[in-house]
């Protein structure tokens, strides 16, 4: 299997440098180039074919959030994981929105960086603890009364999965709560997320949310 290519994004050399040195000793990641800024990683996309951009949130030029949301429209099979110092809702609520597939903390270990790497190039979600106990906290309140964007598109059925995994409940509690089978419930969060051109569960919850 060949190695996760990285490309580094963060405006501090000297953070682009550890996490380089870091990374590079591990055998089943090769780190394909670093960028001091949003713009610059753009340029560098098309030249190093990243499987993963580890992003940093607060940038010059363009910042984190704005390269994600970027990314996600001109090189889609780019990874984007924010690593981040603040874990504020304006930044973490923007890169999930913006495509971004994990959101770390820069006090995360070693291990989590590169678990977090090899997770997010398989397509997985990768969220440090505080990051996830906030955002789920979030999730969880009651979802606003009312239309959502694409809201016409779904069927009633759909609509009740929609807005029952906006309040982060597993495919087991919605299958018990609308008497119907897990594998229907993923049918229907399946043909949700197409009809409203969403990655993923999280991106639903936020889409509902209005975040």
């Amino acid at each position: 299997m060949s190695a996760v290519r990285v490309l580094l994004v963060d405006d501090q050399e000297l953070m682009r440098q550890g996490l380089r040195k870091l990374l590079e000793i591990e055998d089943g990641v090769e780190v394909v180039g670093e960028a001091a800024d949003g713009l610059a990683a753009l340029a560098l996309v098309a030249e190093t074919r990243p499987d993963v951009a580890l992003v940093d949130a607060r940038m010059p030029r363009m910042d984190g959030v704005e390269l994600i949301t970027r990314l996600s429209a001109e090189h889609p099979s780019v990874a984007a994981i924010v690593l981040s110092t603040f874990d504020e809702d304006d930044y973490i609520y923007g890169a999930l929105r913006g495509g971004a597939v994990g959101y770390l903390l820069k006090d995360c270990s070693p291990d989590e960086l590169v678990a977090a790497i090899l997770r997010a190039s398989r397509g997985e979600t990768v969220l440090s603890s505080p990051v996830a106990a906030r955002l789920v906290a979030g999730l969880r309140r009651p979802p606003v009364p009312g239309a959502f964007p694409g809201q016409e598109l779904l069927s009633a059925r759909e609509l009740e999965v929609a807005r029952l995994v906006a309040v982060g409940a597993a495919n087991r509690e919605i299958a018990a709560r609308l008497f119907i089978t897990e594998g229907t419930v993923k049918n229907h969060v399946s043909s949700v997320l197409r009809k409203l051109g969403l990655r993923d569960r999280t991106q639903l919850a936020l889409h509902l949310s209005g975040r």
